[in-house]
Order: C-alpha cells, then sequence, then structure tokens
C-alpha cells in the first residue's frame, strides 16, 4: 500500500486499485505550503470529524476529482449543503465498498463544522482489504473501545496522532498499538501548531523501547506500507 503524506492528519493511501483521501487540511497548514491541492486525486475521501484542520480542503478537492466523501451523516448532510451529492454517509457500523471494507468506529474527541454546525459523534476507520488491514483512528485520546479493533481485523498498520494537547501523545499511542495489536504505526496530527510540537526522537525511541516502530513521514513523501 502506497501511503502519502500531507501533513498534519491528511494522507492518501492507495490500495486495491483505489485512490483513498483522509482528512483534507493543506492550504492552511503553513508546513504543507508546497503541496498543490489541484495535484491531489482520489475516488474517495474519508472524513474522521468535522473539525477545519480536518475538512479545510474537502469541497475543493471532491469537487476537484468527483470523488465520493465519505464520513457520518452529519458531515455528509453538511457536504450536501455546500452543493456536492457525491456522498455515502454512516454511522458506527461496517460497509463493504469496491476498495474493501469498511468500519466506521468511535472516537473520543468533540466535532463542529466550521461554519458552527453539528459534526456529529467523531469517529476513525478500520479498513480491510485483499492486500493490507489498516486503522486510522481519527483525533482520539486513548480509549478502552481500541481493544476491540483485532475484532474487526488483523492490522498490518495503524496510523495514530502523536502530538499530545488535543489526542493521545506517543505514550498514550504505545497503549494504543497494544490495544489494537499492531506493532507499525504512522504517526500524525503532530507539529502543527505550537500546542502538538513534539521531540520526534524521543517519540520514535518510547516506542522502540515498548518493541514497536513508530513511522513520522515528511510532508510530501510516499512511502510502502
Amino acid at each position: 500500500m502506497k501511503f502519502t503524506f500531507y501533513g498534519h492528519a491528511c494522507f492518501a493511501v492507495e490500495v486495491s486499485g483505489k485512490k483513498l483521501l483522509f482528512d483534507p487540511f493543506i492550504t492552511g497548514n503553513e508546513l504543507a505550503k508546497d503541496i498543490d491541492i489541484n495535484t491531489i486525486e482520489a475516488d474517495y475521501i474519508l472524513v474522521s470529524h468535522g473539525h477545519g484542520d480536518h475538512v479545510a480542503d474537502l469541497m475543493a478537492i471532491a469537487r476537484n476529482t468527483g470523488a465520493t466523501v465519505v464520513s457520518n451523516a452529519e458531515i455528509t448532510t453538511w457536504v450536501q449543503q455546500q452543493g456536492y451529492d457525491k456522498v455515502h454517509p454512516m454511522n458506527f457500523g461496517a460497509r463493504q465498498f469496491d476498495f474493501g471494507k469498511v468500519h466506521y468506529v468511535p472516537a473520543a474527541h468533540s466535532s463542529g463544522l466550521p461554519d458552527g454546525s453539528y459534526g456529529g459523534n467523531p469517529g476513525g476507520f478500520v479498513i480491510k482489504t485483499d492486500s493490507i488491514n489498516f486503522y486510522y483512528s481519527g483525533d482520539t485520546c486513548l480509549t478502552m473501545d481500541m481493544q476491540l479493533i483485532p475484532r474487526y481485523a488483523k492490522l498490518d498498520v495503524a496510523i495514530m496522532p502523536v502530538g499530545g494537547n488535543f489526542t493521545m501523545d506517543a505514550e498514550e499511542a504505545v497503549i494504543a498499538a497494544d490495544f489494537v495489536q499492531c506493532n507499525k504505526v504512522v504517526g500524525i496530527h503532530f507539529d502543527t501548531f505550537g500546542y502538538i510540537v513534539i521531540d520526534k526522537n524521543k517519540a520514535q525511541q518510547v516506542f522502540k523501547d515498548a518493541g514497536k516502530e513508530l513511522i513520522l513521514p515528511e510532508i510530501g513523501a510516499t512511502i510502502e506500507l
């Protein structure tokens, strides 16, 4: 699976012949100033929750690509109110798509859309495909619900926030990795704002000491997972 990091919590994966983009926030991120959103391709855009640092470029990229927006019903309704109808609403549950099975799972956070409207319950995604299974936790603290994730899929990789303050930090993400039974973690949601600047070497050492791997990709980089 190819993984491309666009900064903060925005990333794309290529899996089962489809391009999936998650939580598009790029143009408002000074660290991602070299990314041109007009070059991004997507068949699906999956949105974990409604905060501006996860949906700021959602409408522009959806219109550019014609992608199907997958999120909770409140967010997909908001997308339709912006004049874009190619959506797939979900709530916490599972659905088979042409690239694999998607479980929309709870996250412990908050969710409000940029116009102040209700963003529904925040969530994450477990995606099970013929070639790879992965979990994107969305913005969340550590929760006991994560212990259910291995019942949905045996994970190859987990994508989790490590910046702290608004979400888990590295120490908590190590415990989350135990809960979801996955030793390979891609860290996101760090360094964008002063509140979430991290010591990358220290964070990776925390994982190493626990016998796990923390990957902190560079913005714009594509890696194979």
